[in-house]
C-alpha cells in the first residue's frame, strides 16, 4: 500500500533543518547559512521512493519574537505543525539533552501528529557523547545531516510512520514552490554569504521582474535594507559589492534553471521592514491574525 503525506521539521535555530532538506531531496532548495534564523518561509521538498513519498516542510526556527518579521516566522513554524502528519523534532546533539517541543515552541498542548526527535551534528560529538545520548532518548534518530550518516534510516522510519495514500505529487517533483522564489533566496542567500555579519537580518529579497521566455532570462532583484548607511554597506565602494553579489548570485541561478540570465541587481531602502505589517505582507510574510495589516 503507498504512503505519503507530511513531514514537518522544526526546532530552534541552526538545528540544520535546511542542511537536511537538502541532503534527502539531493538539490538546494533551502537556505543553508551559519547565521541563525536564515529560513523566513516554510520551504517545501519532496521525496519519493517507490510507493513512498514524503513532502517536507523546512520551518523558520523556534524562538521568542522581539519584531513583526520573527512574529510572522513563528507563525509560519506553528502553522506548519498543525499541517504535518509526522513532526521531526531536529535538535544539535552539541547541545546535549533538548527541552519538550512544546516548551520550545511554547504550545498550549502537545501537536496532534507524532514526533520524533532527532539528534542531528552528531559527527561533531564523540562516541561517548553519542552513546549517552542514545541511552537518555532510546526513541531518538541519530544523524548527520551534513555527512549524510543516519538519514536512510530516519527516511525509513517516516516513511512507515505516514497515512496510507496515493502520491500527492507527480514522483518527479522535488518542490511545490515557483523557480521565482527559489531565485529570491538564492540571491538573498548570496548576500547573507559576502556581508559575513553586517546585515543578514536587515535583508528582503524581492522579484519585480522574471521574463523566462527570453534569452538570456531576466530577473530585475531588488535588495531591501532599512536604512541609508545600510544601502551604502551593501553597494561598497563604486559598486564593487552588489556587482560581486550579483554576479555570484546570477551563477546560482543559471544553475537553477540551466541557462543563461542577465540578472539586474538593485538596493533600497524601505524603512523599518521587519517591524511593518504592511511591508512584511508585501514581501510574502503572514503575521497572526491578530497582527495582520
Amino acid at each position: 500500500m503507498p504512503r505519503a503525506g507530511i513531514l514537518t521539521v522544526v526546532g530552534k535555530p541552526n538545528a540544520g533543518k535546511s542542511t537536511l532538506l537538502n541532503r534527502i531531496v539531493g538539490e538546494k532548495l533551502s537556505i543553508v547559512s551559519p547565521k541563525p534564523q536564515s529560513t523566513r518561509d516554510r520551504i517545501v521538498g519532496i521525496h519519493t521512493a517507490g510507493d513512498v513519498q514524503i513532502v517536507i516542510l523546512d520551518t523558520p526556527g523556534l524562538l521568542n519574537p522581539r519584531y513583526a518579521l520573527q512574529k510572522a516566522m513563528r507563525a509560519t513554524a506553528l502553522s506548519a505543525l498543525g499541517d504535518a502528519d509526522v513532526i521531526l523534532y531536529l535538535v544539535d546533539a552539541t547541545e546535549g539533552d533538548p527541552a519538550p517541543l512544546a516548551e520550545v515552541a511554547q504550545l498550549d498542548e502537545s501537536p496532534r501528529a507524532p514526533v520524533i526527535v532527532g539528534f542531528n551534528k552528531t559527527d561533531l560529538i564523540d562516541a561517548a557523547r553519542q552513546e549517552a545520548l542514545a541511552a537518555r532518548h532510546p526513541e531518538a534518530v541519530s544523524m548527520s545531516a551534513a555527512t549524510g550518516a543516519g538519514v536512510e534510516a530516519l527516511l525509513e522510519r517516516i516513511g512507515g510512520m505516514l497515512p496510507a495514500s496515493e502520491l500527492l505529487y507527480p514522483e518527479d517533483d522535488i518542490s511545490t514552490q515557483t523557480v521565482r522564489f527559489f531565485v529570491s533566496e538564492l540571491v538573498r542567500e548570496t548576500a547573507l554569504e559576502q556581508l559575513q555579519d553586517e546585515l543578514p537580518y536587515s535583508i528582503a529579497c524581492e522579484i519585480e521582474e522574471f521574463r523566462e521566455a527570453q534569452s538570456p532570462i531576466y530577473i530585475r532583484a531588488v535588495l531591501h535594507v532599512e536604512r541609508d548607511s545600510q544601502k551604502r554597506i551593501l553597494i561598497g565602494a563604486g559598486g564593487q559589492r552588489v556587482r560581486a553579489i550579483g554576479k555570484a548570485a546570477r551563477a546560482k541561478i543559471e544553475a537553477l534553471v540551466g541557462g543563461p540570465v542577465y540578472l539586474d541587481l538593485w538596493v533600497k531602502v524601505l524603512h523599518n521592514w521587519r517591524r511593518n505589517a504592511h511591508a512584511l505582507s508585501r514581501f510574502g510574510y503572514k503575521l497572526p491574525e491578530e497582527q495582520s495589516p
